[in-house]
């Protein structure tokens, strides 16, 4: 068996397309945007790919059913002034290896489709929960980094501190240096610890000034509601539970 399998079930006609990432990462941030973008512009899924250097499982599903742990290419026409392919998956690549390789055989799909531009998508961890998420980015070129700040995205100096891992650097660094694609990284802010809706809708709403496209967020905001309320409770109770540690403890001081 090769180490990645690209199954496609439709070899679509797309004008100027961009290739958009959205990865499980950190506070799925970028798996909720692309996910969402799929369901609310009616993406096709073209594509499969199927690895050694994913996860070596399938899910059972409601029913007894079973889906093998895999990657997926959508495309969506005549939504943007610029059709879009979108890649989301169950996983990244388990090791650096199959980061690189899955990265290089999408890249090269792309190129093949006519991309040649790529924007990822991903989450910002700052360990706590944001008020207010905000956007920062990373691009290939100053010149998209000037046009970007324009929407609002933050670019500040050597941030991430640890830069871009996996797929979402992988993509737009690749591209540049091996297939001469421009590109840019747009990453909410997240606590990191939990799916984030919030930090996804951020990152749609900054997504979908620059592609000029309208995009539903109430499913978004019905799951940000619910999670917030979830984590506000866990909160309250670890908060209590501290107090009554407190207490204890001077108990025994008497």
């Amino acid at each position: 068996m090769n180490r990645v399998i690209v199954k496609v079930h439709e070899w679509p006609e797309l004008k100027d397309p961009i290739l958009i990432e959205g990865l499980p990462g950190l506070g799925y941030v970028g798996k909720l945007s692309a996910e969402h973008l799929i369901r609310q512009l009616g993406g096709r899924r073209f594509a499969t790919i199927i690895s050694s250097y994913l996860p070596p499982q399938v899910y059972v599903m409601e029913g007894g059913t079973i889906s093998i742990v895999k990657q997926e290419l959508y495309y969506i026409k005549g939504k943007a002034k610029r059709d879009l392919i979108v890649l989301v998956g169950d996983s990244q690549g388990l090791n650096a290896e199959g980061q690189y390789e899955l990265s290089y055989r999408v890249l090269e799909l792309a190129q093949e489709l006519g991309v040649k531009e790529v924007i990822t998508l991903g989450g910002y961890s700052i360990g706590k929960r944001p008020e207010k998420p905000r956007v920062f980015g990373a691009a290939t070129h100053p010149e998209i980094v000037e046009e970007i700040k324009k929407y609002g995205v933050i670019f500040a100096k050597s941030e991430p501190s640890g830069g871009i891992i996996g797929a979402a650097g992988l993509l737009i660094g690749l591209g540049m240096e091996l297939f001469g694609m421009k590109g840019f990284c747009l990453m909410g802010e997240t606590a990191g610890m939990y799916v984030d809706p919030r930090g996804a809708m951020e990152v749609l709403k900054v997504l979908s000034r620059i592609l000029d496209i309208e995009i539903d967020l109430s499913d978004l905001e019905a799951q940000a509601m619910q999670i917030e309320e979830i984590t506000h409770t866990v909160e309250e109770i670890m908060r209590e539970s501290e107090r009554e540690e407190g207490r204890e403890e001077l108990g025994y001081i008497r």
